[in-house]
């Protein structure tokens, strides 16, 4: 009989699925190639999701975990600028400025064990153990605590596949999803029952990564990779599958479910174009260079009114904020609103290319919101934004066949969801089952 079920212990457990929409699990259910997840899906409340914007990983993850938007936590992207200046950086860990549900729980001395999730590297003390996911780019830096290094270097675990040549190379993309994913097997089975713990979470982000290179493949059953794709899916409900098991089997039976959640980041879909924004401001007259091939927006000229992050957040150059400033603040109204105006009549062919174009204040809410965009563009299904400021024409394609959306994420529980269900809503639901 588990430890836990003796004490009559309070637990959760999360599963992240990263990137995995809810019309894709939704499909997969209905055809049969994740029966686990059917199984669970059916006992409980399933509901679509809307994250923060932007609806991308490092700015996703860091609301989940922490309950609040970019204004309060502070991630807005993954790159962002050292302040008064056009200087890049990643944020890491360390940057985050609001506490995770897991340092909440730590602070009632409860004990959470973390593996892959996004966005916490370097790793630092819990009151348990935390494995970094991506971006990290050294795995004695990504465990906590020290004394676990070892036994995870053991297992052949990595962090994450090797990006840059599985975009390339899918048969290698395929190798690379099976080893990571029989790390994080590895791991689970390990401090499932290394730990007491309260709060157990995992996060697969191999989904995420297939969907990246090969999305046109799950919606091809004649390409020459769709059933190898389908089953990584296979393998990752059949983990996603014994771990739920395992959790009901262990908290009695008069509590199947119950406590258990899983949930995706964002959504995903097929890329028909994607949109260099910056190009766009060049072309309508907001952006120089101060060289003929720029690199970064360190590159932007005087007179500069206005640039772009990935993937969609618009900054104004402004005087007093910025060292090249060139916009006061009584235009800078105006000029928002010009750009706005534009941003929502861009055509390609016979499409508009945006969703919405939301204002800072209609997105962020906290102590940092100031430091956020002052545009946060939103593209219809398909456009995929980019901050690229090497490129010559504001549409094109790449090699990458997959696109982040935010409105197609997932999220289900034993109980009742709520009809209207958000990212940031999802730590207090998980603290109440612990507390």
């Amino acid at each position: 009989m588990a430890l836990f079920r003796k004490k009559k212990k309070k637990r959760a457990c999360v599963i992240g699925l990263d990137g995995v929409p809810h019309s894709l699990i939704s499909r997969f259910c209905e055809e049969g190639v994740t029966p686990a997840l059917a199984k669970i899906l059916a006992s409980g409340s399933l509901r679509k999701m809307k994250v923060t914007l932007p609806e991308i990983s490092s700015v996703s993850w860091p609301s989940f975990m922490t309950g609040s938007d970019p204004g309060t936590h502070g991630i807005f992207g993954f790159i962002d600028l050292r302040p008064g200046t056009y200087n890049m950086f990643f944020p890491s860990f360390r940057d985050l400025k609001a506490p995770a549900l897991w340092d909440k729980l730590g602070m009632d001395k409860k004990t959470s064990v973390v593996i892959n999730q996004p966005s916490t590297y370097p790793a630092r003390k819990v009151e348990g153990i935390l494995i970094s996911g991506f971006v990290a780019i050294d795995l004695v830096k990504a465990i906590y605590p020290p004394s676990y290094i070892s036994k995870i270097k053991a297992m052949d675990y990595q962090i994450d596949i090797d990006t840059m040549r599985s975009r390339q190379d899918h048969d290698f993309c395929f190798s690379e999803l099976d080893r990571t994913l029989a790390g994080r097997e590895k791991a689970y089975q390990l401090l499932w029952k290394d730990l007491d713990w309260d709060y157990f979470e995992l996060v697969i982000t191999g989904t995420d990564r297939l969907q990246h290179y090969m999305w046109n493949v799950l919606e091809d059953p004649s390409h020459a990779n769709y059933h190898r794709a389908l089953d990584y899916y296979r393998k990752v409900d059949a983990l996603v599958g014994k771990i739920y098991e395992r959790f009901c089997d262990e908290s009695g039976h008069e509590r199947d479910g119950d406590g258990f959640f899983l949930l995706s980041d964002h959504g995903f879909c097929q890329i028909k174009q994607e949109v260099y924004l910056n190009t766009w401001l060049e072309k309508e007259g907001y952006i120089t260079y101060n060289k003929p091939s720029p690199q970064t927006v360190a590159d932007i000229a005087e007179g500069t009114k206005a640039f772009v992050l990935d993937p969609g957040r618009i900054y104004i150059n402004r005087k007093g904020k910025y060292p090249l400033g060139a916009v006061g603040e009584d235009e800078a109204r105006d000029l928002i609103e010009e750009i706005r105006d534009k941003l929502l009549r861009l055509h390609f062919e016979d499409e508009t290319v945006m969703e919405n174009v939301s204002l800072r204040d209609e997105v962020y809410s906290g102590p940092f919101s100031g430091e956020g965009p002052d545009l946060i563009a939103t593209a219809h299904h398909g456009y995929d934004l980019k901050g690229s400021v090497a490129k010559k024409v504001i549409f094109g394609r790449t090699d990458l066949e997959g696109m982040h959306t935010w409105d197609d994420a997932f999220f289900w529980t034993a109980g009742d969801a709520g009809e209207h269900v958000h990212i940031t809503g999802l730590s207090d639901m998980i603290l109440n089952k612990v507390g």
